[in-house]
C-alpha cells in the first residue's frame, strides 16, 4: 500500500488529504470518504487503509482546513467540554457548497494521477458527512455510481439540499446504514426516509442496524459494536464492487 498525505488546492486555501492505494495494478478506481465530525484521526486513517486494499484509490480530505484545524484530539462525553463545543462550532461552519466545492478540486486533483482511474467514483461519509455524500451523488450524477450515507445526520430537513430531496438527481446506487440508537438521525426517521426514496424512484437501499447506536463502526468509541461495524463493512465492499470494479 502507498499512503500519502497531499496538499491540494481549493478555492479557499488548500486541504490536506490523505490517500491511499495498492502500490500495483492501477490506476484503481477512487472513493471519496468524507470525515465524521470528530476529525482527521488514524482511526479513519486506517479505515481509509482497510477500504483501499479491496483495489481503491481512497481520498480522505481534512474538511475543517478553512480554520487551519488538522486534528481534535479526544472528544470528552460532557456535552459542555470545551473541545466538544469547539468540535460542533467546526461541523457547524461547513455546509453543501463548500463541500461540493471542495469535491470538485479532490476530482480535478485525482484526474491528474496516475494511479487514480478516471472513470466512476464512489463516495462515503458518516455522520455529519453522510449528507454530504449523497450531495456528491447529486451534483455529480454523471461520475458517482455508488454513495453512502453511514448513520449520517440531517438526512431529511425543509431545505433544498436536503439528501432525502436531491437523491432523485442521483444517478447511483445509494446506501443509508441507520442506527437504530441514534439522538441525531432518530428511529422514527427511517421509514419516512426509506418511502420519500422509494416514492422517486431512487435506487437506495435504507438498512435499519438493529440494537446499534451512532457512532458503531468505530473501533474506537465506547458504542461500537463489532457485529454491526462488520456488516456494515460487508455493504460497503459489496455496494463500491458492483459500482466500481463491475
Amino acid at each position: 500500500m502507498i499512503d500519502q498525505q497531499i496538499e491540494i488546492p481549493t478555492e479557499d486555501g488548500r486541504v490536506s488529504t490523505f490517500i491511499t492505494h495498492p502500490e500495483r495494478n492501477g490506476p484503481h478506481p477512487v472513493i471519496l470518504f468524507y470525515m465524521d465530525a470528530p476529525g482527521i484521526r488514524e482511526e479513519l486513517r486506517d479505515m481509509a487503509r482497510r477500504l483501499a486494499t479491496a483495489g481503491y484509490y481512497v481520498m480522505l480530505p481534512n474538511m475543517y482546513y478553512r480554520a487551519g484545524v488538522m486534528e481534535l484530539g479526544p472528544i470528552p462525553a460532557d456535552e459542555d467540554a470545551p473541545e466538544r463545543k469547539r468540535m460542533f462550532e467546526l461541523m457547524f461552519s461547513l455546509d453543501v457548497p463548500m463541500v461540493m466545492q471542495d469535491t470538485k478540486a479532490l476530482l480535478d486533483f485525482a484526474a491528474t494521477q496516475a494511479a487514480a482511474d478516471k472513470g466512476p467514483i464512489g463516495c462515503m461519509g458518516y455522520c455529519m458527512s453522510g449528507r454530504y455524500a449523497i450531495n456528491t451523488a447529486a451534483n455529480f450524477p454523471d461520475r458517482v455510481v455508488a454513495a453512502a450515507s453511514l448513520y449520517g445526520t440531517h438526512l431529511m430537513t425543509d431545505q433544498p439540499d436536503s439528501p432525502h430531496v436531491v437523491a432523485r438527481k442521483a444517478k447511483a446506487e445509494l446506501y443509508f446504514a441507520c442506527a437504530e440508537v441514534d439522538r441525531w438521525a432518530p428511529l422514527e426517521m427511517v421509514e419516512p426516509l426509506r418511502q420519500a426514496l422509494r416514492n422517486d424512484g431512487v435506487n437506495a437501499e435504507v438498512e435499519l442496524y438493529g440494537g446499534a447506536h451512532h457512532g458503531f463502526a468505530f473501533p474506537k468509541r465506547p458504542v461500537y459494536d463489532k457485529q454491526a461495524a462488520e456488516r456494515h463493512w460487508e455493504r460497503l465492499h459489496a455496494l463500491f464492487r458492483r459500482g466500481l470494479q463491475s
